[in-house]
């Protein structure tokens, strides 16, 4: 419904229209003081899962200069980025030394399938540190998960918000705190449309559900739990208000599947920043 998640705060808080190749593609809130994205809201595409192995990892002009166009550039290839980009975001050489962890994105190469969405998931401003464990044997399944459901189920547009909650601990780089460390990662998804005919242990798992998980060596399985546990748990985290809501009246549909839906009327003004992208909720 075009209308942006509330209720998540940060201190330095800009809200960027992913461009690449003159198209909109997902919308970022983006932390520039922690130089952390604190959630990404995508249009999920039926996809393979198949990566893109090719596409150079990018930067946002828009966070450097106002003047700069909309679509996200190439990060340089030489050791020392300009202070410009680095003092706005989050670059390469954050992850240089930081080898316990990975670049996590927040919205994923495999939930998209055109070669272009694929290729935009790869700006560092859509990317979080993630535990390199975490990422391999809890996340990244996870996401593939997902992925399978949404493709053999969801019979319309699915609507994704990946998000990240504040540990308070940072990666540093020449003795100065460079990027906030997540200490959760989570996800909701909204699928209005969907095969009432699915079987039963997936059919509760719709219209919205949603998946929680720890950013540590141990103990990082991912906990799947219905839209409004997902929110009742982010609320208990720091740097999230009281009246968080991931989707728009929790994501209207009718299921007959579910017993009782605790629908939040939410009225707040569509912002520009998502009228930008004509498919998000």
């Amino acid at each position: 419904m075009q209308i942006p998640p509330v209720g998540i705060r940060g201190t330095s808080l800009r809200k960027i229209c992913q461009r690449y190749a003159d198209k909109l593609r997902y919308s970022t809130l983006y932390d520039s003081s922690r130089r952390l994205p604190l959630y990404s809201a995508y249009v999920f595409k039926k996809s393979d899962g198949k990566r893109r192995m090719d596409t150079p990892w990018m930067y946002e002009p828009q966070l450097v200069s106002e003047d700069e166009s909309g679509n996200m550039k190439a990060l340089p290839l030489t050791d020392d980025t300009p202070p410009l980009i680095e003092d706005s975001q989050a670059v390469l050489e954050d992850y240089t030394d930081a080898v316990e962890y990975k670049r996590g994105p927040l919205n994923p190469d495999l939930h998209q399938a055109e070669p272009d969405d694929k290729s935009s998931t790869y700006t560092l401003t859509n990317v979080v540190p993630l535990i390199t464990d975490f990422l391999d044997t809890s996340w990244n399944p996870y996401l593939d998960i997902i992925r399978r459901r949404l493709n053999n189920f969801c019979l319309g547009k699915s609507f994704m918000v990946t998000g990240a909650t504040i540990s308070g601990a940072t990666i540093q780089r020449d003795k100065r705190d460079r990027l906030a460390i997540p200490k959760h990662l989570w996800l909701a998804y909204c699928c209005p449309r969907f095969d009432r005919n699915s079987p039963y242990e997936v059919r509760f798992m719709f219209p919205s559900y949603g998946g929680y998980a720890l950013n540590e060596q141990t103990g990082h399985s991912v906990v799947e739990v219905p839209l409004k546990t997902l929110e009742s748990f982010l609320k208990s985290q720091k740097d999230i208000d009281s009246d968080l809501t991931i989707f728009y009246k929790g994501c209207v549909s009718e299921n007959p599947f579910k017993k009782k839906r605790d629908l939040t009327s939410v009225s707040v003004r569509g912002e520009n920043w998502m009228h930008s992208h004509d498919e998000e909720s």
